[in-house]
């Protein structure tokens, strides 16, 4: 399947970098893509970018980078992050999240990611890269 658009870009590890990063998500934007759907995936990629600069790169210095790619398919639209941190089990975490206190204050990243994807996944890869890859298809998720 082509891509209609595509993005990819690399930012350092640096939470002001967020607004760098939400800009570069607008140049890709489809005219006929539904707003909800649009801003969901907006927030999905504001999470994944701030979960990587403050749980993957925590004790990496600012310059480390990211990588983001954007990728929007006739049929849905695909965020990938790659991040140099220490392999994160996302399977362990979504099992502990659906155990824990509903009533917690932070820590719902996550629970955020699983709402919003219909394929989320989080992969390690040669050279200490990880990829945490977010997959939403253009019907609206209920």
């Amino acid at each position: 399947m082509k891509a209609v658009k595509q993005i990819s870009f690399v930012v350092p590890s640096d939470l002001l970098c967020l607004g760098e990063v939400l800009g570069k998500y607008e140049e890709v934007k489809p005219e006929s893509i539904n707003q909800r759907v649009w801003l969901e995936c907006q927030l999905a990629l504001a999470e994944g970018f701030t979960n990587a600069v403050r749980h993957a790169h925590k004790n990496l210095p600012p310059e480390t980078i990211i990588e983001i790619e954007i990728i929007i398919n006739p049929s849905n639209l695909e965020i990938k992050i790659w991040d140099q941190g220490n392999p994160f089990n996302l399977i362990s975490s979504q099992e502990s999240n659906s155990k824990d206190n509903q009533l917690k204050t932070g820590g719902r990243g996550i629970e955020i990611l699983e709402k919003v994807a219909d394929e989320l996944k989080y992969e390690h890869h040669p050279n200490n890269r990880n990829c945490l890859t977010i997959k939403r298809n253009f019907g609206v998720k209920i």
